[in-house]
């Protein structure tokens, strides 16, 4: 895969299949990236139909408004995706959207470009930030945070097991030199990590513990699935492909939780019919083929999963 600007959207056909079930409904992109799922989406949607889009991302914004400039159903603002049920307030548009898409994750050009600060792969400021005009940046936290609090994300939010190291290199090294880049900072946390695993970066985890952190993206997204079910219209889809099992286990478990409906005691004689059900989960969760792995293995993480809202 070339570096830059290219972004390849994982499961495109499918996740835009599953999401547009009406050509005249009101469609919402929850995370716009380059515009591969909006496109697909306006694609099969008629001359009535809409679709906002939405991103953190100001390069994301200027790409969307520059490529459906001349598209009166296309709308793009940046926010974050928690803000969905404020953005549809504002449009009349609560319990009417007909299918809301969440690709999570960070785009292609968000990695490739160092000024970003995301990849370990290539060195430049210690950013991190999904909109890189507001919030502190990852340099900023690995300036000032504990080392517990350190640990604390690493172990959370990366499921590292030797996250007190490297809290402890990471302070060690922060008062010889601030820690501002993404080299220095992959060095100190591989020279800490004593168990190297073949064909991957002994900082993989914590950079992307530290990225969830610094966006909250777990948090944001709990927020907008709550958010989901108020939103979307009768019959209206949910469809979220996920890339690491942080995210899928939570959208795993609120569909479940939904679809299953309210918790009671044991032996109460309620029939299923009085059980609050809100979603029906559409077939299983489903990953890339061997065709896209092929041709985007920064898929293989990948892994969709698709409810409809039924009351």
């Amino acid at each position: 895969m070339k570096s830059g600007e290219e972004h390849i959207t994982v499961l495109l056909d499918e996740a835009a299949d599953a999401l547009v079930t009406d050509k005249n409904g009101f469609y919402v992109d929850g995370t716009f990236g380059r515009g591969g799922h909006s496109s697909k989406v306006l694609g099969g949607l008629s001359e009535g139909g809409r679709l906002l889009a939405i991103d953190k991302d100001e390069q994301a914004i200027a790409v969307g408004s520059l490529r459906f400039a001349d598209d009166a159903r296309f709308e793009i603002v940046q926010g974050s995706f928690a803000q969905l049920k404020m953005l549809l307030e504002e449009r009349a548009q609560i319990g009417k959207v007909s299918g809301l898409l969440l690709d999570l994750g960070v785009s292609s050009p968000q990695l490739d470009q160092p000024a970003r600060g995301f990849s370990f792969s290539n060195d430049g400021p210690l950013d991190m930030r999904m909109d890189n005009q507001s919030g502190p940046t990852a340099a900023d936290w690995v300036a000032s945070a504990s080392e517990e609090d350190i640990v604390r994300v690493l172990k959370e939010y990366g499921e590292e097991r030797f996250a007190r190291r490297m809290a402890r290199a990471i302070l060690a090294e922060r008062v010889i030199e601030p820690i501002t880049t993404t080299a220095r900072l992959a060095k100190i946390i591989a020279e800490a990590h004593p168990a190297w695993e073949k064909g991957k970066h002994p900082a993989t985890r914590a950079f992307q513990a530290i990225r969830i952190y610094i966006n909250n993206e777990l948090q944001e997204l709990d927020d907008v699935l709550a958010q989901a079910l108020e939103v979307l219209a009768i019959g209206g889809r949910l469809v979220v492909i996920s890339f690491h099992s942080l995210e899928d286990r939570r959208v795993k478990r609120f569909i479940q939780r939904y679809e299953r409906g309210d918790e009671l005691p044991l032996g109460l004689p309620v029939t299923a019919d009085k059980l609050n059900k809100r979603l029906r989960r559409l077939g299983k969760a489903l990953k890339p083929g061997k065709l896209e792995l092929d041709y985007n293995p920064r898929a293989r993480s990948a892994v969709m999963r698709v409810a409809e809202k039924i009351a």
